[in-house]
């Protein structure tokens, strides 16, 4: 460890230290109340935060909340979400499927500025004069980042919902045919059951048969004989 993350490990730690209970409390309350499917929201993070911030920000929240050191009874819940959202945020197939989404949320936002640019002649004039600069100054405002957290909120909700109502159909479906397999096993045991029978009474069979053909021949040399 280098000397300036030697310095920074102590700085965090004097932090922590200065840090009162009800200051961890607050956090695990706010740790359980963000929203689910976003991890950048419990670590507090930017949707542009590298991988090396994300650690940074996972350590320093972690050892704010860890169950050893915060006695809030749900100290454990927020840890583990800690842990999770760190884990997806270091995944790189987790990472890119969140960032598409912040993507997707970003041009239906920017869709919607231009069509309110449009009805704003000051305003259209003004981003046009600054080359663009006026919309990138935007969304770098804290109304455009509000917008897009809730925003992403948005289409992570019905990217979930559609995933759990495949999943429902596919279990569904695998339901069905778990159903339509063990009636099939069931109609061939039933047969393999008739046959196996059928083949143990054969004997018996073979000789009522015999029994009957010679009734029978009995039967037509009496009728003959009388005749």
């Amino acid at each position: 460890m280098g000397s300036s993350e030697a310095d920074e490990d102590q700085l965090l730690k004097s932090f922590l230290a200065e840090v009162s209970e009800t200051e961890r409390d607050n956090e695990v309350l706010r740790i359980l109340g963000c929203f689910k499917l976003n991890p950048f929201e419990h670590l507090k993070l930017s949707f542009d935060s590298a991988p090396d911030e994300v650690k940074k920000q996972y350590r320093k929240l972690s050892l704010l909340v860890h169950p050893d050191k915060c006695k809030h009874p749900q100290a454990q819940e927020a840890f583990a979400a800690l842990a999770k959202a760190q884990q997806l945020l270091l995944d790189p197939q987790e990472r890119g499927y969140i960032l598409d989404q912040v993507t997707a949320a970003k041009e239906e936002l920017r869709a919607k500025r231009k069509k309110e640019l449009k009805k704003d002649s000051a305003s259209k004039i003004k981003s046009l004069v600054d080359e663009g600069k006026y919309e990138e100054q935007f969304e770098r405002s804290d109304e455009f980042q509000q917008q897009l957290i809730i925003k992403v909120r948005e289409i992570l909700t019905e990217k979930e919902w559609r995933r759990r109502k495949m999943q429902m159909r596919i279990s569904e479906e695998e339901g069905r045919l778990k159903k339509d397999e063990e009636e099939t096993k069931e109609m061939w045991k039933r047969k393999r059951e008739h046959e196996e029978k059928w083949e143990e009474t054969r004997d018996q069979r073979v000789c009522l048969q015999a029994i009957l053909c010679k009734n029978f021949t009995l039967l037509a040399i009496t009728i003959h004989i009388s005749l």
